[in-house]
């Protein structure tokens, strides 16, 4: 391909990238609660893996997975004293 055909190319993925990217934003947010979930549940994989050493699981599900994704470490610790004392 010619160099000017290339820029063409990606001068209009820019415009276009441009003129879609304003009604994307929802999709963005809804992304990165995606990746907040995937987060938390491998949080939950490890505290798995290291817990069988005291006797600990949690299991990995959407509403923990959620919990230690978007609260973090005092979420996985809110979770943890949740299955040890109260269930």
């Amino acid at each position: 391909m010619e160099p000017t055909m290339i820029l063409s190319i990606l001068a209009g993925a820019i415009v276009l990238l441009l003129i879609v990217g304003a009604p994307l934003r929802p999709v963005r947010w809804i992304g990165q609660g995606l990746i907040k979930i995937m987060i938390g549940a491998l949080l939950l994989f490890f505290l798995n893996a290291f817990g069988t050493m005291i006797d600990l699981h949690v299991p990995i599900n959407l509403a923990t997975s959620s919990v230690s994704g978007f609260l973090g470490i005092p979420g996985l610790i809110a979770l943890v004293i949740i299955q040890t004392y109260i269930l």
